[in-house]
């Protein structure tokens, strides 16, 4: 018996779709902020004088980058609350997606530290500025300049992983088409839809990381 295609019911779930993906984007805007400011604490904090403090990050970002990122959710979600500590939903989402990222480009920002020479910071040094006015004006954007492109997959990669949050019943855009699928029992359809979404959510991403990073250089972060 030959499946028949029907996408009839398209267009009285894009609402369901529309939000779902609105979630989704939201999500990935908090992380990205909240995660690269993280990681570039962290990836300074790696490379301070205090032994306490790299050897704490070191662990942190070992724990993260070697467990599963669902298992990482479900610690944050179900295993918190045995210590009295309850989330919301989102807020669970949000927290397990921001330390995950921040565990991962936490590496990429340091390599974009080691990369810029030496001598840069010397010199800044021997000028007058502070150690921190160095990291700030002089390291860090050269470093942002670096490590751009890596980051911005990054972040897509942290997009697309935000799928797995509908497991806690965050109502982005897998979990819209989870329920849509089983009201419709359609599937193929469904889930082809929802490939799309993502893949143009992807690439609409990509495309806005790639033009703020022009701009931001061409202003002046060289």
């Amino acid at each position: 018996m030959g499946y028949s295609l029907d996408f009839g019911w398209l267009y009285e779930a894009s609402g369901a779709i529309a939000r779902g993906a609105a979630v989704t984007v939201m999500l990935i805007v908090v992380t990205t902020l909240a995660g690269t400011f993280i990681s570039v604490l962290a990836a300074a904090g790696r490379r301070s004088g205090y032994r306490w403090l790299r050897l704490a990050i070191t662990a942190y970002v070992e724990v993260i980058r070697n467990t599963p990122f669902l298992v990482q959710l479900f610690f944050i979600f179900f295993g918190l609350p045995s210590l009295g500590i309850r989330l919301d939903p989102i807020l669970a989402a949000i927290l397990a997606m921001t330390l995950n990222m921040a565990a991962y480009t936490t590496e990429i920002v340091g390599a974009g530290l080691d990369a810029v020479p030496v001598g840069q910071k010397e010199a800044a040094l021997s000028l007058g500025l502070r150690p921190r006015q160095v990291f700030v004006k002089i390291v860090l954007p050269q470093a942002l300049k670096v490590i751009f492109p890596a980051l911005t997959s990054q972040i897509v990669i942290m997009m697309l992983e935000s799928a797995v949050v509908s497991q806690i019943a965050v109502r982005e855009l897998t979990y819209e088409a989870d329920m849509l699928q089983a009201r419709t029992f359609r599937a193929f359809e469904t889930y082809f839809v929802v490939t799309m979404v993502y893949l143009g959510l992807s690439i609409a991403l990509r495309r806005m990381l790639v033009s703020v990073g022009r701009r931001t250089l061409s202003a002046g972060v060289t």
